[in-house]
């Protein structure tokens, strides 16, 4: 009895598997957002966290509960997708999402959003590391400390996502290219 090979299943990765730089990045995005996550969590549960007591007042509505906590969570989400970049389903569609299941996922369909992602968020933020030289009237001198040094690692998040997004570009070029001489 021969051991054949199974056939290629829809789930064979497409690309080179990726750097273990550009992994360890991926993972690193997520990172970087949660400080300031969990800071506007404990503001949602009630704890100034670095406020005055009238600069805490606008967070203590239910809509602005609602909001931070929304934030936080979307914000997170995001972060965690450039590991899809670095993962076998930014190759391939999940066999369990209907309609396209299963299917390759196109490059440009991945490097485009995320390229324009990357670069909006380097724009977003960029302003991070000037955190210091802006009035915070409606902070404490500790809270000023504190939140700015929570929100730094936001000025890391378009780069490392842009960084994951050319590394995952870059593999999937040179499939192509091996692809059509073959």
């Amino acid at each position: 009895m021969t051991l054949r090979k199974p056939p290629a299943t829809p789930q064979t990765p497409v690309a080179p598997p990726p750097p273990r730089w550009a992994v360890r990045a991926a993972h690193l995005t997520a990172l970087v957002v949660l400080p300031s996550g969990l800071w506007r969590i404990a503001l949602v549960l009630g704890h100034p966290a670095g406020y005055t007591e009238a600069g805490f007042e606008p967070f203590a509505t239910v809509d602005a509960k609602i909001w931070m906590l929304t934030l936080s969570v979307v914000s997170e989400l995001v972060a965690l997708l450039p590991i899809g970049l670095v993962r076998p389903w930014g190759e391939v569609v999940p066999g369990w999402i209907p309609l396209i299941g299963g299917r390759r996922v196109r490059p440009l369909a991945a490097v485009v959003p995320a390229a324009l992602g990357a670069a909006g968020l380097t724009l977003m933020w960029a302003a991070v590391p000037f955190w210091w030289t802006y009035p915070h009237a409606d902070l404490t001198a500790t809270g000023n400390l504190v939140v700015g040094i929570l929100y730094q690692p936001l000025f890391l998040w378009g780069p490392l996502t842009a960084a994951v997004t050319l590394s995952y570009h870059r593999r999937r070029r040179v499939r192509l290219r091996v692809r059509r001489r073959g």
